[in-house]
This record gives structure tokens, sequence and C-alpha cells, in this order.
């Protein structure tokens, strides 16, 4: 690893974990029952993930320490949402339909399943 490129992922992951905080508690409704703020937020993430890497690969030259900043960085800290975006729509533009469908079912229902095995894990001891 770069130095350099590291540098820009912390930087980028401080920043976009701030804009996550204060984007999602400016969204999310009182007393709201689903969760508007993170879900504004992974959706935007996904949105600017496919804008970065498509200005990346088609107008801009970004270096690679910019594109861990934007991506790794800001995005990252953001939403890792976004990331989770890109990778399922690689897999779908290269044909891989059941791998992505895969991929997206297994990540959502097993990340959410970790989930609750962590709590149930933590409330146990």
């Amino acid at each position: 690893m770069q130095w350099g490129v590291l540098a820009a992922v912390a930087l980028g992951g401080a920043v976009g974990s701030l804009l996550r905080y204060f984007a999602a508690g400016a969204i999310q409704p009182v007393n709201a029952a689903f969760p508007w703020g993170i879900f504004v937020v992974n959706i935007t993430g996904g949105l600017a993930m496919g804008m970065i890497v498509e200005l990346g690969a088609l107008k801009l030259n970004f270096t690679p320490e910019m594109r861990a900043f934007l991506t790794v960085g800001i995005l990252g800290g953001y939403t890792t949402f976004s990331t989770f975006s890109l990778d399922s729509a690689l897999l779908i533009e290269r044909g891989a339909y059941t791998l992505a469908a895969s991929y997206m079912i297994g990540s959502v229902v097993l990340s959410v399943a970790a989930l609750f095995a962590g709590m149930f894990l933590i409330r146990a001891i």
C-alpha cells in the first residue's frame, strides 16, 4: 500500500462519516418507523458511486489517491452500500445474473443475520 492512498482513504472516511451522520440526521423524521435517513444515504451513495466511477472511466483521469479518497474514503464512510451497489452492478454488467442475485440477496440477508447474531452474542455475555 502507498502512504498517499492510505492517507486519502483515512481523510475521505472521516469526511464521509460526518456527511452520513449529518445527512441521515437531517432527513430522518422524528419517530418514523422506517429509517428514511439511512435509506436516502444508501441510495444517494449508490448514485454518487456510479457517477464517480463513470466520470473516472470516461471523462476524468483520477490519480489513485483521488480515486481512493472519493470511493473508498468518502463513499465508504458515507455508506458501504455504495460499494455493494457497485459490485452488484459489475456482476450484472458482466452477465453474471445468478451470481449477482446470490450476492445481493446473500449480502443483505446474511448481513442482517450477522448483526442479530452479534447482538445475541453480546447479550449472552
